[in-house]
């Protein structure tokens, strides 16, 4: 017989079937075999043992045996057949509970392990991406700690400020300059952590930057609270913006420049002090000369140059040796310069020889008192290294102005001269420079024969200045200027030697040279720069002389490639009228022949505007000295007006000398000037140098942009000289360099300025501007004034400088409307 399966299973065991169980089959004594999943029944289910067992209990059956994984042996004894058959149906129905349960049991299974293996897929993901923000966070924290690091590592402060400049944040540089964490300064503004003056400063550049968008660098000096001294830093703001445009912060960078400050200040003073005794050295002295000349001219007041050598000093350095008299000469040059004035000058040249300069004397005998002081300190006994010496003075003293024109190194030689007069006549006195008596000596040391000779040997040359249009910068022409190449004294200044021979028959000789020399140059720069005109200064001696017209004519056949009409002659105004007549007759001829003419040191004369229409010149020379001192005195500028005026009246071309400065440039362009000449735009200069100047020329910006001043706003011009002036004076009694000055300064302008309709017209939207700046400035003037004048601290008077700066530049906007 064969085994029957009883189960419901859907793979059966090969050699079985599935059929049903028959009692017949049961009571021939068959095996019975019951096929199921019974072990992962066993193993889902474990109450299903308890459950089977429990039937074969209750049928009184024996416990099943398994034969393998899928097979059960059930053995009954034959008293228990006739039962068999409804335990085998109890088995059959647990069987298939089982198998559903098994089925169930899988396919939760199933769906576990699905959600399993989705959760740990998904974790999986989780993972990587939060493993993937780990390693970005981790690198941003890297980059910011970089970064960090980085800026921490610099010497110079850099900062953030947001726009209520407060601070966000802060390198270790800064840290360690204010003495505080980056916890106590972040929130805080430079109030907080700095005094007053040092956070007022810092506002007004931060302000431009998160006010106005501009970039600032600047010096700024901060007060330091942590060691109480004060820093200079050169510091670069600048405005940081949103994506939308708007500024949310300001980034700064300051670099500690107090090192190099210092050692800037340092070379200056080398450059310009004396460094045994800390007195201005020559330089200085030079430049302080030259100050001291023109106030002296605005002022109408006497500058007087001391030339000082000391007595017997040279047997004491020669005894004692040089330690013991550089001690002597520091002691001595202490005592010396306190017996002048804050405002004067005491220089050493070297050696034991001294030089004073004395301003504002309303005469000669003024300064007798102070050169008599300076011969008493310097016959001030001193002890030093135990030894007792003693010395005296020879001064000698000249003055400026003089009836003459004079440069500083003619004063310096009349004081030297005077300063010999002086030892010559007894040692420890002062001797007044006689200038009548230089005229003379003058001429004995420099005759006519010497000059002669040095005209036969070449000794002379031409130096030439350009002449330019201010405003678009076209070189018009230069004009030639004489210097003597002395063989021992160097090259020498006109002022020198023409004037000995300005009545003598050399004059015509060298003036035919300088003709002759400047049409040589000209023939030159027709081949390589075409179109440049070159003027000379013919003197009324060469002018009037006779055959002047036909010795010209030879010396243009000599030159034919020099155009006629690119030379000009410059005749002095003075020259012209010694002979009106005979002149505009010589000035005709020369037309003739093409020579143009120009009429020079305009302004300086005598002219009246009957002469102007009679000489035929072609251009009017305004002299120098009104423009050099037109930005210090308004009276210059309403001169130079008439002139301008007077030239546009009678057709003549206009150029200006002492253009010295962007400023005199701007103020002329500004009166209708356009040519100019002077050290502000270039020195005489060889023709080689010359040629490279040319290569490299550029007119300043701002006079290419100056527009001229509508006779409208005239008032406006007058009042930006009047002010710039003022303004100068104001600080020079602030630094305690000028003489004192009243607090109350009666202004022409602030009368204008208030006048009603007329200031309305020209002012218009500028009005209350200037006038919130014009009062403004007076107003720290009349403090600060006051606060010195009482003894009391001037506060810093950078902030009138500022004011006056501001007032200038209303001005200036106001006359460019």
């Amino acid at each position: 017989m064969r085994p029957k399966l009883l189960s419901l299973i859907d793979d059966p065991p090969t050699g079985f079937e599935t059929g049903t169980i028959r009692k017949r089959d049961l009571l021939s004594g068959a095996v019975v075999l019951l096929v199921s999943d019974c072990d992962v029944a066993y193993e889902l289910l474990p109450d299903f043992r308890e459950r089977v067992e429990g039937v074969l209990l209750t049928f009184g059956a024996p416990a099943i045996e398994p034969l393998g994984p899928l097979l059960w042996h059930l053995s009954l004894p034959r008293e228990a057949l006739d039962q068999a058959p409804g335990m085998l149906e109890a088995l059959l129905a647990v069987t298939a509970k089982a198998a559903d349960f098994r089925n169930e049991a899988i396919v939760a299974k199933l769906a576990q392990e699905r959600l399993s293996e989705e959760y740990a897929a998904r974790s999986d993901d989780y993972r990587r991406v939060t493993d993937a923000l780990k390693s970005q966070v981790a690198l941003l924290a890297a980059s910011e700690n970089k970064l960090q690091t980085i800026l921490d590592s610099v010497d110079a402060c850099i900062y953030l400020k947001d726009t209520q400049y407060r601070y966000l944040f802060v390198n270790r540089a800064l840290l360690n300059l204010l003495g505080k964490t980056r916890e106590e300064i972040i929130g805080l503004s430079d109030a907080d952590l700095f005094d007053n003056e040092t956070a007022t400063d810092f506002r007004r550049n931060d302000e431009k930057v998160l006010r106005e968008g501009h970039t600032v660098i600047a010096e700024e000096t901060a007060a330091i609270r942590l060691t109480g001294l004060r820093a200079t830093y050169r510091s670069t703001k600048l405005p940081l913006f949103d994506q939308n445009g708007r500024i949310y912060a300001l980034c700064g960078i300051s670099t500690d420049i107090t090192q190099i400050k210092e050692r800037e200040a340092q070379l200056k003073r080398i450059a310009h002090y004396d460094m045994l005794t800390l007195l201005p050295n020559r330089v200085l002295l030079a430049d302080r000369v030259h100050q001291a000349m023109t106030a002296a001219r605005r002022r109408q007041q006497l500058l007087a140059v001391a030339y000082l050598d000391l007595d017997g000093f040279k047997a004491i350095n020669d005894r004692h040796g040089h330690g013991v008299g550089d001690k002597l000469l520091v002691a001595l040059s202490a005592g010396m310069k306190q017996t002048l004035r804050e405002s004067d000058t005491l220089a050493r040249l070297g050696g034991d020889e001294f030089i004073a300069v004395l301003l504002d004397l309303p005469n000669a005998a003024a300064s007798v008192p102070m050169i008599t002081r300076l011969l008493a300190a310097a016959a001030q006994p001193v002890q030093v290294d135990g030894l007792t010496l003693g010395v005296s003075a020879s001064i000698g003293v000249t003055f400026y102005p003089q009836l003459e024109e004079v440069d500083a190194d003619q004063l310096f030689r009349q004081a030297d001269q005077a300063m010999y007069q002086a030892k010559l006549t007894g040692k420890n006195r002062y001797h007044f420079f006689d200038t009548e008596e230089h005229r003379s000596v003058r001429g004995m040391h420099e005759s006519h024969e010497y000059i002669r000779r040095a005209l036969e040997a070449q000794q002379f040359v031409l130096h030439y200045q350009p002449k330019v249009n201010m405003r678009t910068g076209e070189v018009t022409g230069v004009e030639a200027l004489v210097r003597w190449q002395h063989p021992t004294r160097g090259l020498l200044a006109p002022a020198l030697f023409l004037p000995i021979i300005e009545d003598h028959p050399l004059a015509v000789q060298l003036g035919d040279w300088v003709v002759d020399q400047a049409l040589t140059q000209l023939e030159i720069w027709e081949a390589t720069r075409p179109g440049l005109s070159v003027s000379v200064n013919v003197g009324a001696r060469q002018l009037l002389h006779p055959g002047f017209v036909r010795r010209l004519g030879e010396l243009l056949a000599k030159h034919p490639d020099a155009p006629p009409d690119r030379l000009e002659i410059e005749i002095l105004e003075t020259s012209a009228l010694k002979d009106l007549a005979q002149v505009s007759e010589i000035i005709e001829e020369c037309r003739a022949i093409g020579v143009r003419f120009s009429l020079d040191d305009f302004g300086t004369g005598y002219s009246s505007l009957s002469y102007l229409k009679r000489l035929p010149v072609d251009q009017l020379k305004v002299d120098g000295s009104f423009v050099r001192d037109m930005l210090d005195d308004p009276d210059d500028v309403t001169i130079l007006d008439g002139i301008l005026s007077l030239a546009t009246a009678f057709g003549r071309e206009v150029i200006a000398e002492g253009v010295e400065t962007d400023e005199h440039g701007t103020m002329l362009l500004r009166l209708g000037c356009v040519m100019g000449q002077g050290y502000g735009i270039a020195p005489p200069m060889p023709p080689r140098e010359l040629g490279l100047w040319l290569d490299v020329w550029q007119p300043h910006r701002d006079w290419v942009e100056v527009r001229p001043a509508r006779r409208a706003v005239l008032p406006l011009l007058y009042a930006w000289a009047e002010h710039h002036s003022w303004a100068a004076e104001v600080e020079r009694y602030l630094e305690g360099k000028g003489a004192r000055i009243s607090p109350e300064v009666p202004c022409r302008f602030a009368a204008w300025l208030h006048s009603g309709d007329a200031a309305a017209a020209v002012l218009r939207e500028d009005s209350e501007r200037v006038k919130r700046c014009h009062q403004r400035t007076h107003q720290l003037a009349r403090e600060m004034v006051e606060k010195k004048q009482a003894g009391k601290r001037v506060p810093d008077w950078r902030q009138f400088r500022d004011a006056v700066e501001d007032l200038l530049a209303a001005l200036n906007d106001a006359m460019d409307q």
